[in-house]
């Protein structure tokens, strides 16, 4: 009886994670995904409580609390600009837990004599150590690029190839052995043991290796397949403790991540393995020293927040381009209130985002909606591109390498052939940057020299806030 309660609590689990994920396709009802998610897992780990008996309903009570505090604290602590790295981390923190249950596993095995591991259950043990292992360690190398603790450059050294393919033999070697060795667990451990040890050593490094050579524009590509890479080690994971609702949750993060990385890379104009083998991005692909005011004949038309807003009241059509830039300067709701008080003025006003605008999947999305812009006027790529060329003034607010005509015509550039915002179409555009400096892809924008744009330099948040003003004068 209390096995079919629990079984069916995990049924109702994995419809609830299954609604969540269909809610989370749309900003107006990703809220609610969230939360029917949140329920599901809620749900499945009580069950599972009670199944096991291992804690008493006070314990149980006291980490919900905890668990909930710590939560709630995070919630109101991190700002949306730390939002990328606080997503590695906890991709990080579900690979270790993962590593952490399968090794408990053999534990528990080798704690009962009579228990024989069969090759099988090794080769699962085995997967979960490694996939857990390498998301670990990878996500905290993504999180350190991405809170700039070390560079978010591409890093590589001589021979790094050749270190990676020799730890991914010592993965198949020490797999092999926990699976030769498995059947002896309860006479001879030392197969499975040692098996263990080489896989997660491996595993650990390899994390470190394929993820430091990536950098620059790619780390929303890495974030999205680190999240797929801790759904799979979970699945892995359901597996070894027969658990029905971790193999259906954490295959349905591995399933939705790798869509999402495909999603980025095709955004991109990439593919996942050129992603993969690294060298795009900051410092290794631009030439940096090209940003000042004048670049051989190019100039630079820099403007004034009042010549800005006498443009934006007398447009038709205005259209906002956010970047990373406007989450540094925490200006998304500046941007909401001008944008209020241009269609005060019956201008009509529209937000695009580009997929792999900021520095994790849907950043710009979850900024907006922070400052309450309405879902409707939120645009994809291919759902406004078309618009631009019928557009008075297309506002740019941080955002670089996604909006650099380059990647259209420039062969030798780093980003040929990944698409972008058509904004130079516009009649006019305004570039919001505090300088010349390149964007997280480490080149030159040209869109800063066309004559039909201007810069406005300094802080995004302040700048805004005085157009904002300049307007309400007009």
């Amino acid at each position: 009886m209390k096995q079919a309660i629990i079984d069916i609590a995990y049924l109702v689990s994995a419809v609830l994670f299954i609604f969540g994920l269909k809610r989370l396709q749309s900003p107006a009802t990703a809220r609610k995904g969230n939360q029917l998610a949140a329920l599901g897992m809620l749900v499945a780990v009580v069950a599972t409580l009670f199944l096991q008996e291992i804690l008493t309903p006070a314990q149980m009570l006291l980490g919900l609390v905890v668990g909930t505090g710590i939560g709630l604290l995070l919630a109101k602590r991190v700002e949306m600009t730390g939002m990328p790295e606080l997503v590695a981390a906890f991709n990080g923190f579900g690979g270790i837990a993962s590593t952490l249950v399968a090794s408990a596993e053999i534990a528990r095995i080798l704690s009962h004599g009579e228990v024989v591991l069969d090759a099988v259950s090794a080769f699962t043990i085995a997967l979960s150590i490694l996939i857990g292992t390498i998301t670990f360690t990878g996500s905290f190398v993504a999180f350190g690029k991405l809170s700039e603790r070390i560079s978010g450059n591409p890093i590589s050294f001589p021979g790094m190839r050749l270190l990676t393919i020799l730890f991914v033999l010592a993965v198949v070697a020490g797999t092999t052995w926990m699976v030769m060795g498995a059947n002896e667990i309860h006479q001879i451990p030392e197969p499975v043991i040692y098996g263990a040890l080489i896989v997660g050593g491996m595993a650990f490094l390899l994390g470190i290796l394929l993820v430091i050579p990536i950098g620059g524009a790619d780390m929303p590509v890495v974030v999205a397949l680190l999240n797929s890479y801790s759904g799979l080690a979970a699945a892995a994971t359901g597996f070894v403790l027969d658990n029905t609702a971790l193999i259906v949750s954490g295959a349905l993060v591995g399933a939705s991540g790798l869509i999402l990385t495909n999603i980025m890379c095709v955004a991109m104009n990439r593919s996942l393995l050129n992603v993969l083998l690294g060298g795009f991005g900051g410092d290794g692909g631009g030439d940096a020293s090209s940003g000042g005011p004048t670049v051989g004949n190019l100039t630079v038309n820099s403007t004034t927040p009042d010549d800005v807003a006498i443009l934006l009241t007398y447009a038709s059509k205005v259209i906002f381009v956010p970047g990373y830039g406007m989450a540094v300067a925490q200006a998304q709701h500046a941007v909401r209130e001008l944008a209020e008080e241009l269609e005060k003025r019956d201008v009509e006003v529209k937000f695009a985002v580009h997929p792999v605008a900021g520095r994790m999947p849907g950043h710009m999305n979850v900024l907006l909606a922070e400052a309450n812009v309405s879902y409707d006027k939120l645009f994809e790529m291919d759902e406004i591109n078309g618009e631009f060329a019928t557009t008075d003034v297309a506002v740019v607010i941080g955002a670089n390498d996604v909006v650099n005509p380059a990647a259209r015509h420039d062969k030798s550039s780093p980003i040929y052939g990944m698409p972008i915002l058509n904004v130079d179409h516009a009649a006019t555009t305004i570039v919001l940057k505090r300088s010349m400096r390149p964007g997280y892809a480490g080149i030159d924008n040209e869109l800063f020299y066309n004559s039909n744009n201007q810069m406005l330099f300094g802080d995004a948040k302040e700048s805004i806030a005085n157009v904002l003003n300049e307007v309400k004068a007009l």
